[in-house]
């Protein structure tokens, strides 16, 4: 049993030292493998680099080929071009100089016959004169009494060739151009239709009870004197029962003083503090009005944006007046017929619209700046950076300065087709009257007329005339004339139609 014991611990201690001396053998079996394969694997490293390195030189010398190849061909293409521009920039040197010399040649000739023909003019004139001369001598005239007798002779023998032929192409343009011209106002008349106005210089303010108009009077008259003098409006306190009449030229001032008596009356505090608080607050108000009367006006007529200044100084125009017209519905029914008859004609609408909503803006200042209020409206313009264009339209929509485009004729006609339709404006007697005077003087004025009339409140002219001495023909002369010098003497709304009546009656009685 010892024995066996013995045998077993003898084999397995065999096993363990065979084991721990075949370990390291076996190690170093392996490590050198392990280096043959590395040692193998570096030479194939090795091959594939250099085959690589082979590949990229033939790779680079292929290319070097081909491009000097491709760089051969386009050389040889850019100088078959150059060649071909060269030789026909050689014919075209070729054709220049040709011409050139074709050139020198003509004016070679020219000088020679230019040179001929100032020897014959000068030999024409010397002619000429000597013959002027010798015509002097024998007719015992000064050259300008021959010039004037020349002159004389000449309109009185074609004067009626003069009026034939003025006559026909008058008719002729006038046929076209009033045709097109009715189609363009009917059209934009009929699109665009407005109230008419009037000149309102008072407003009145209701009152609870009479009672308050002594409340407003004040002790001694203390609060109406400082209502007034603060307002620099008139109140006017009669008979009339529950009413206070506020008075002004100035309808802005107008405006605010009959707001602050309206707070007043209502708040029933009435005294010189009191009023002045009411004034600031009422002015506030009304000039935030004034603010959105412009915005609205703008958007009414469809401009986008302007500036804040000229915005304020458009609504400004709603407490102003010109003939009883209000000028802020003024400017914008002039902005919309300019608008319709631009779309018409085809011209710029948009620059017509603003020149159009600001041909008035002077207006909104007149009373402060001297001058024209068409020449104050530009240089406002010109202060807040509008363009030239719609500068010269509102400084010409009075024949102030010159026209520079249609756009600005355009708006001189619609104020004048605004101004003139019927209800728009009123005019004082004075004015009437002198403005009838001055028509018919300027009809007396022509020869062969015997008597003048304005009639139909100054919108038409009837002369008579000597029918012996002016024929049908010369009397459409007579009446372009008058015409002529009305516009240039006058300034009227809308339009004259001046009518030329030739009458000839033959009397005889039987006896």
């Amino acid at each position: 049993m010892l024995l066996a014991v013995a045998i077993i611990v003898s084999l397995i201690l065999g096993s363990i030292i065979g084991l721990l001396i075949a370990l390291p053998l076996a190690r170093k079996k392996a490590d050198r493998k392990i280096r043959e394969e590395l040692k193998l694997a570096k030479q194939d490293a090795e091959t594939i680099r250099e085959r690589a390195k082979e590949e990229i030189e033939h790779l680079k010398k292929k290319t070097i080929i081909e491009g000097r190849e491709e760089l051969h061909r386009l050389r040889e293409e850019q100088e078959k071009e150059l060649k071909k521009e060269r030789e026909e920039m050689k014919q075209w040197e070729e054709r220049l100089s040709r011409k050139e010399d074709n050139v020198d040649r003509k004016e070679s000739n020219l000088e020679t016959k230019l040179k001929e023909v100032e020897k014959e003019k000068e030999e024409a004139e010397k002619i000429r004169q000597a013959a002027e001369k010798k015509i002097y001598e024998l007719s015992e005239l000064t050259p300008e009494q021959a010039k004037e007798i020349v002159l004389e002779r000449a309109e009185k023998k074609y004067e009626y060739e003069v009026a034939q032929r003025y006559k026909q192409i008058k008719e002729e343009f006038e046929e076209e151009a009033d045709k097109h011209a009715k189609w363009i106002l009917v059209n934009t008349i009929q699109r665009y239709a407005a109230d008419t106005t009037g000149d309102i210089t008072v407003s009145t303010v209701s009152l609870p009870s009479d009672e308050m108009k002594g409340r407003v009077i004040g002790r001694e008259g203390r609060n109406i004197r400082a209502f007034e003098k603060l307002t620099g409006a008139d109140l006017i306190i009669d008979d009339t029962p529950e009413v206070v009449v506020v008075s002004c030229f100035n309808s802005l001032r107008r405006a605010i003083a009959t707001r602050s008596l309206e707070t007043l009356v209502e708040d029933g505090r009435i005294h010189p503090t009191r009023i002045e608080e009411i004034y600031e607050k009422a002015k506030k108000e009304i000039y935030m009005e004034i603010k959105e009367a412009g915005q609205d006006a703008l958007m009414q007529v469809g401009i986008p944006s302007m500036h804040p200044e000229l915005v304020k100084l458009i609504g400004r125009l709603k407490f102003r007046t010109s003939y009883g017209q209000n000028v802020l519905k003024h400017s914008i029914e002039v902005a919309q017929i300019a608008t319709l008859m631009a779309s018409e004609l085809g011209i710029n609408v948009e620059r017509v619209k603003r020149g159009a909503i600001l041909h008035d803006i002077g207006k909104a200042v007149d009373h402060e700046i001297e001058g024209s209020h068409a020449v104050i409206g530009g240089d406002l313009a010109k202060r807040y950076n509008e363009k030239e264009d719609v500068i010269n339209m509102i400084q010409h929509h009075h024949g102030d300065v010159e026209a520079r485009s249609p756009e600005a004729v355009l708006v001189a006609a619609a104020d004048a087709v605004s101004a003139a339709r019927p209800g728009a404006r009123r005019e004082s007697l004075e004015m009437y009257i002198k403005r009838l005077e001055n028509l018919e003087n300027i009809a007396n004025s022509f020869s062969h007329v015997e008597k003048a009339y304005a009639i139909q409140a100054g919108r038409e002219v009837r002369i008579m005339v000597e029918p012996d001495k002016v024929d049908d023909i010369l009397a459409d002369k007579l009446a372009a004339d008058v015409s002529g010098k009305i516009e240039e003497q006058l300034e009227y709304p809308g339009v004259i139609k001046v009518t030329v009546i030739r009458e000839k009656r033959s009397v005889a009685y039987a006896k």
